[in-house]
């Protein structure tokens, strides 16, 4: 028994959710402005919650003019004595986006929220009042938790398709009524233009919902900014969002595909006026910190970062990583020395320092590529790798160095209780790591779940290199390259934690939430 709540207890709010996002439903898919009514500010992208703790979150929204923003909370959903805080202006300086950091939360309760806009000119002149919910973090072992993860959404083109419902997937994970959704990057495809229609195999006509910044890659700011408002045009998502907290982490496509710092773009890329690839990252990070409400990135801002570790009680820290921001150029991963790698050495020590002082039961290592499998750069004719294998099953090279660094700091300090869990390669498997398997032996078993993709191109499963002894024991994946949203292909998983026994259950499962692989790990130990 988890002693969790009963699933259902959302089920009276479950009704006003969706009764919200059908008022709040963006009239038009132009500029801010063009969604005015009634001369009052609207919040028609919904609102949304991220780095939830025992005692804090931040809520998000996005205005459609200026505003102040106002969140009201409450133990029950009738709002009697509410408590009040008072949130930013929004402008146009963050895209009218904004976010409230709430503090001194019960832990372990379930927190009603409203989110009203008011006129900066006239704060009795209030838009349209938009619920949500979450849970603060329990305190007590026995609560138990429960989370999803999945990442990988709008890209190879496919996008809001009305025809099949839009992001049905994220339906599926709000039925499970997980505590938290980890979104493990590629958040959105930047340099992934969607058409109105696209081809598929049968015959048929894929049909997208539009907009004017998704159809060139992304260069500007405001183009960035669009890109992160198209997604939130499903209504599928907004009420995900309302009703589950999010930790959201980037990857490649929030730039541009298999992007490292320093990169130039080739001229015979004419998709893009601007080739200074530091130059698209400073613009989309600044997005990405605007549309998501993430603890240690403030909206507007040109600093912050995205690696950070979240305190999920007694039984869970997650540490999610920055696999992008610090590392070195791809190349073919050869080297024998690579202090860089693909973590930087700064976050390496951040990341050994943090895993040697959490007092979790489980350590969730959040990475936003897979260690094991092979993903080759072909955006710079295919000698290159983008993430860390480099297909040799050797001794660790490249940026295999810095992993192996990191297993065997992990088997030395007897940290028990590490699982690692990722996206990007758009298929779902499960790995296990055995030294006696590798070529790198001072390191202690462990597991890598893969998922994904929640709505984009599935792609054949990647190949297995045996540095550190990787065995796929499960895998579901399409024999062609990027089959459609249609098709099938669209995963998710979900990791649940006992409150009695602290055993960790993972689950791979489809788009309609249909189980395909299950794994049942012990808690206390050092690997597995």
């Amino acid at each position: 028994m988890s002693h969790r709540p009963s699933p259902g207890r959302r089920s009276v709010l479950r009704g006003s959710l969706a009764a919200s996002a059908a008022l709040t439903l963006p009239t038009t898919l132009g500029t801010a402005s063009a969604f005015a009514r009634s001369g009052r500010p609207g919040a028609g992208w919904g609102v949304q919650t991220g780095d939830v703790t025992s005692h804090s979150g931040l809520v998000w929204v996005r205005s459609d003019r200026p505003a102040r923003m106002i969140v009201e909370t409450s133990a029950t959903e009738s709002f009697r004595n509410p408590r009040r805080w008072r949130g930013p202006l929004l402008g146009a300086g963050t895209d009218f986006t904004g976010t409230t950091r709430l503090h001194g939360l019960p832990p372990g309760e379930q927190i009603h929220y409203r989110v009203l806009l008011a006129d900066p000119d006239d704060p009795r002149r209030t838009g349209e009042p938009v619920p949500g919910t979450f849970r603060t973090v329990p305190v007590r072992r026995r609560a138990g938790t429960r989370f999803v993860w999945s990442g990988d959404l709008a890209g190879q083109g496919w996008g809001i398709n009305p025809d099949l419902g839009g992001y049905r997937i994220y339906d599926a994970m709000g039925a499970l009524d997980p505590d938290f959704f980890l979104c493990s990057g590629d958040t959105i495809y930047a340099d992934g233009p969607i058409a109105g229609t696209a081809a598929l195999p049968d015959g048929g006509t894929w049909r997208n919902i539009t907009t004017e910044e998704k159809s060139k890659v992304a260069e500007t700011l405001a183009e960035f900014r669009g890109n992160f408002r198209y997604n939130l045009l499903d209504e599928n998502l907004r009420r995900f969002n309302a009703r589950v907290p999010s930790v959201v982490q980037w990857d490649d496509h929030e730039v541009r595909n298999n992007w490292y710092p320093g990169q130039v773009i080739a001229d015979t890329d004419s998709r893009y006026t601007e080739k200074n690839v530091d130059v698209l990252a400073a613009r989309a990070r600044r997005a990405f910190g605007e549309y998501f409400p993430v603890s240690t990135l403030r909206p507007g801002a040109r600093e912050g970062r995205v690696h950070r570790v979240l305190r999920q009680g007694p039984l869970l820290d997650v540490f999610v990583l920055d696999m992008r921001t610090y590392r070195n150029a791809n190349s073919p991963g050869d080297q024998s020395v690579d202090p860089q790698g693909i973590l930087g050495r700064e976050q390496l020590e951040w990341l050994k320092r943090e895993l040697s002082r959490s007092r979790a039961v489980w350590k969730v290592i959040a990475a936003d590529m897979p260690i094991g499998l092979v993903v080759p750069d072909t955006s710079e004719g295919g000698a290159n790798v983008e993430a860390v294998a480099q297909g040799d099953p050797g001794a660790p090279l490249g940026r295999e160095l810095q992993i192996a660094e990191l297993l065997r700091f992990v088997k030395h300090r007897r940290i028990t209780g590490t699982v690692w869990l990722t996206a990007d390669v758009h298929h779902t498997s499960a790995q296990h790591y055995q030294p006696s398997r590798a070529a790198f032996t001072d390191f202690e078993p462990f597991w890598e779940f893969v998922s994904g993709p929640l709505n984009a191109g599935a792609f054949p499963a990647s190949a297995l290199d045996g540095t550190f002894g990787p065995e796929r024991v499960f895998v579901k994946a399409p024999t062609a390259s990027n089959v459609s949203p249609a098709g099938g292909y669209q995963f998710f998983g979900e990791v649940d934690i006992d409150g009695d026994t602290a055993e960790m259950t993972v689950r791979l499962r489809e788009q309609d939430g249909t189980v395909l692989f299950t794994k049942v790990l012990q808690p206390g130990r050092v690997g597995q």
